[in-house]
């Protein structure tokens, strides 16, 4: 018969046995709850009762813990008679009067609240059952009566067909706790369908499952033949979120117990999915942050705008779609097509056509629309995608345009995704196109410091490389001035520092260099001036300085060289020999006085005398420097060839010396003798 609902027993007799504990909100609750209960049926010798008690403790503790989210309060009382056993909680609220089983004469046992289901074992296997509400604690208990000559509480049937024996419905409800990968959810979900269909007398059961991929619903589990669709058929929806959704379907009548331990069994299982896309979400938000991180550095390392358009679409493609473009917006805010990819290269030519395409439902369209709007659009068919505008700092630079299988649909995770690289791929190209503009300005600015051609002097070769780093203007320089008849000054310089600062003191050095110059100044009241423009004027900036006045006696050059604290230049026979020549003086800017002794050179046909900056003899390679040594020895092999393949070879030489880029600026001037 069923269960009697009603108040808790009282008046228990005084050799009844009273144990009451307070245990914590804490997943190991319904352990040390079962740990009570069982210390007080050995005690009293009541462990017939052993097995229902401990199940319907588990489940009244385990709802207690889920649901009310406060301590429990655990009284167990033992007598002769059986075992009442009260799980109180202190959440606020009423008391929910909650009546499960088959109470009346209706087969259905109608609608059972989510805490109810747990009572529906409390329900099938207490004697009797009730609620309490005392001061701020509520909750359940159950009696379990000592039946004589049985050994056990007598197990009430239900209406409507043999009843689920203990062992079975604790097998139901305990499998699979440690399930978490795509064969275990199988196996389990198989293995809870087949239990479940043995317990309700069902021909069979599916369970599907949609876990948002594309791939729709897919079959899961399967046990004996599939449910037709028709009235005797159980269908339970699997409560889980988005984007997971399914189902369990049992070919069973809803009648009895057969729903309720359906609906308990998807519910169980669903605990399981639920677990699942969690880890799997997790998973998945891991990798995105790993990409994105990825996508970041390699964005970060190109610095040139073409470079960088291209390098998008090769982020993107597959990992977010089949095919990826980029647009950029010309001055007349027209897109342009700058790249583009596809997974497939034979689809590359189709992709481009359908790119150019015109009209209102054109992917073009779509594209021009998100820009002039500056948010995401969505274009359909042939090909699910989206259309995401480029915009860094305020200012609109295009769009990135990703598309993939109408089947394979961008879900919100890759919407977030896409639009995240879809910022950082704007402020990429921003800066590579930055640095492009103070690339040429700098250059614009190095060049009008440097002469634009050196001057044809008949028996005299003179030919100068220059290598500019980065986008800062450097401060190396080079120059040469024709003064008095047949007369020449070589100058080789170099500015401490970079930037704008540095080319203003640069322009400064050779400006007043040519002005003295045209005033026919001597090259050490040269020396001297510059030194003290520089001191009043250089902004605590220094300059080297290599000078050297070159002179026609005949068929030889005289040359008089100063170095105001420059390297020496490297002088090259026309018979291969090679050494250094001039001595060291004083830096200028650094002090008000200066030292700088001249020394007399004579280059006869074929000889050669190279002028360099440190940009050379510090070329580095690891550790190594590239050193005054081995530009010497690199140019001995020259000795015999013209000014201009020396220096282009010398260039070479020093830019090959290491893979890295050049740190400083690199000025190489030669001077031959072509007599």
């Amino acid at each position: 018969m069923p269960a009697e609902v009603g108040t808790i027993p009282t008046g228990a007799s005084l050799d009844a046995l009273v144990r009451r504990t307070r245990l914590p909100n804490d997943r190991r609750t319904p352990a040390a709850a079962r740990a009570l209960v069982r210390s007080v049926l050995e005690e009293t010798g009541l462990v017939s009762l052993l097995n229902e008690a401990l199940l319907l403790t588990t489940e009244l503790s385990t709802n207690a813990v889920v649901h009310a989210n406060t301590e429990l309060e655990i009284e167990v009382t033992a007598d002769a008679g059986g075992l009442t056993v009260t799980v109180t909680d202190f959440a606020p609220g009423p008391v929910e009067q909650l009546a499960v089983g088959p109470k009346n004469e209706s087969p259905d046992i109608g609608e059972v609240a989510e805490r109810g289901r747990g009572l529906l074992l409390v329900d099938h296997f207490a004697s009797r059952w009730g609620t309490v509400h005392e001061g701020d604690g509520k909750g359940v208990w159950f009696r379990l009566d000592q039946r004589s000559g049985s050994g056990a509480a007598q197990i009430r049937l239900p209406q409507h067909g043999e009843s689920p024996s203990l062992g079975a419905l604790t097998g139901l409800l305990r499998s699979g706790n440690d399930r978490h990968t795509d064969e275990g959810l199988a196996d389990l979900a198989a293995d809870l369908l087949s239990r479940l269909a043995r317990l309700t007398g069902a021909a069979g059961g599916v369970v599907r499952l949609d876990r948002g991929d594309g791939m729709g619903r897919q079959l899961l589990a399967r046990y004996g033949r599939a449910p037709r669709d028709n009235a005797d058929t159980i269908r339970v929806p699997l409560d889980v979120h988005r984007p997971y959704s399914g189902e369990l379907e049992l070919d069973a009548s809803p009648v009895g117990y057969a729903q309720a331990l359906a609906t308990m069994v998807a519910e169980r299982f669903s605990l399981h999915l639920e677990n699942d896309r969690l880890r799997r979400a997790d998973v998945r938000r891991q990798t995105w942050i790993t990409f994105l991180a990825e996508a970041s550095e390699l964005l970060a390392q190109s610095l040139d705008v073409n470079l960088t358009m291209a390098l998008i679409p090769q982020l993107v493609v597959p990992r977010l779609g089949q095919w990826c473009a980029v647009h950029t917006t010309d001055a007349w805010g027209r897109l342009q097509l700058a790249a583009a990819t596809h997974a497939e290269e034979s689809q590359l030519a189709d992709l481009h056509s359908s790119l150019a395409e015109t009209g209102p439902e054109s992917i073009l369209a779509r594209l021009e629309e998100a820009s002039r709007l500056g948010t995401q659009v969505m274009f359909g068919t042939p090909s699910e995608g989206y259309a995401v505008p480029l915009v860094a700092r305020g200012t609109r630079l295009g769009t990135l345009a990703v598309g993939r299988h109408p089947k394979h649909r961008h879900d919100a995770d890759e919407v977030a995704v896409l639009e995240d690289v879809a910022r950082r791929a704007a402020l990429a190209i921003d800066n590579a196109r930055i640095h492009d503009e103070r690339r040429t300005v700098a250059r614009t600015l190095q060049a009008s410091l440097l002469p634009p051609a050196l001057p044809h002097v008949e028996g005299i070769g003179f030919a100068a490389e220059y290598v500019p780093t980065g986008s800062e203007v450097g401060g190396d320089f080079y120059d040469v001035v024709p003064f008095g008849t047949d007369q020449h000054l070589v100058v080789v310089g170099d500015v401490s520092g970079k930037g704008v600062q540095a080319a203003t003191v640069t322009g400064l050095v050779r400006d007043v260099i040519r002005i003295l110059v045209d005033d026919g100044k001597a090259m050490s009241e040269i020396l001297w001036r510059v030194n003290r423009t520089l001191v009043q004027r250089g902004g605590g900036r220094y300059c080297t300085l290599a000078m050297a006045s070159v002179t026609r006696k005949g068929t030889s050059l005289g040359v008089c060289l100063h170095l105001a604290g420059h390297d020496r230049a490297v002088l090259v026979r026309a018979d291969g020999k090679t050494s250094f020549v001039g001595e060291g003086g004083t830096a200028l800017g650094l002090l008000e006085t200066i030292t700088s002794p001249d020394v007399v050179v004579t280059l006869d046909p074929g000889d050669s005398l190279i002028f360099y900056t440190d940009g050379v003899t510090e070329r580095r390679r690891g550790r190594e420097l590239f050193g005054s040594n081995r530009l010497r020895e690199a140019s001995a092999p020259l000795a015999g060839y013209p000014a201009d393949v020396m220096a282009a070879r010398l260039r070479s030489t020093t830019i090959n010396f290491s893979v890295e880029e050049p740190r400083d600026d690199i000025a190489i001037l030669v001077l031959r003798n072509d007599a």
